[in-house]
């Protein structure tokens, strides 16, 4: 069994691209298969009067910062790919050369703006989408947009940190992708061990990582780079299990 193990840096750069190669290179260390980022425009997704507008518009990535941390990535040898949330961002990342895209859990209940014309321009691409449901969604609709691409769809709770006694273990067995938000490192253990049981080929696994003492809107639902590495050291364990 593969399983593909994802350090999410959502907002946790904190505006600062010394903060994103810090993290870009200590997830490399730690041994995870790609970083991730977010390419939104805070404008589409949050009012001005955001209790937490400020970091919001502070993290938003533009263009330039983009080309730069997928340059970083390919330099020390990491996959870097994004969120995408808006169509250009999706041109310019696949010119850009990024492997695969994923879709939030908003931009699955197509309410958000350009949410639909996004998905559709992923769609395009033909390139491997993993797509988180935490809000729920059509998966039928989005199967349908998708139909040409290869898709994992990700077992997801969208609430920031989740408790891990609301995992429902019976319905996230029925996914190949984990999108967790829970504390700590050990519900994606449990499921990597779960899906080696049902012996599954292939994995995806995707864990908010901040750096020690971040202070950023995600940090309370993150892991920090050292619970990273021992995470992805359990998991390359359970990987080589004979069950």
């Amino acid at each position: 069994m593969k399983t593909f193990v994802v350090s999410e840096i959502a907002s946790n750069w904190e505006g600062s691209l010394q903060k994103a190669k810090k993290l870009i290179s200590e997830s490399k260390k730690s041994g995870v298969d790609a970083v991730k980022f977010q390419m939104w425009r805070a404008t589409d997704l949050y009012k001005e009067t955001h209790p937490d507008w400020n970091i919001i518009k502070k993290s938003e990535l533009s263009f330039n910062q983009v080309e730069k941390l997928k340059k970083f990535s390919d330099d020390i040898g990491i996959e870097f790919f994004c969120s995408a949330f808006f169509p250009e961002a999706v041109d310019f990342l696949k010119s850009l050369g990024v492997k695969k895209f994923k879709i939030a859990s908003r931009t699955c209940l197509f309410s958000d703006p350009y949410a639909f014309e996004t998905i559709q321009q992923i769609a395009k691409t033909n390139k491997p989408v993993i797509i988180s449901m935490g809000m729920g969604g059509n998966k039928t609709k989005i199967n349908k947009i998708l139909a040409k691409n290869k898709t994992i769809f990700c077992y997801c709770i969208s609430k920031y940190p989740t408790d891990l006694k609301k995992i429902n273990w019976k319905e996230l067995k029925k996914f190949n992708g984990f999108s967790d938000h829970t504390l700590g490192i050990v519900a994606p253990i449990i499921f990597t061990l779960i899906k080696k049981q049902m012996n599954a080929k292939e994995i995806f696994i995707e864990k908010h990582v901040k750096l020690k003492n971040s202070k950023g809107p995600d940090a309370p639902s993150s892991i920090d780079t050292d619970e990273l590495k021992m995470l992805v050291e359990q998991i390359r364990s359970i990987e080589k299990l004979k069950i």
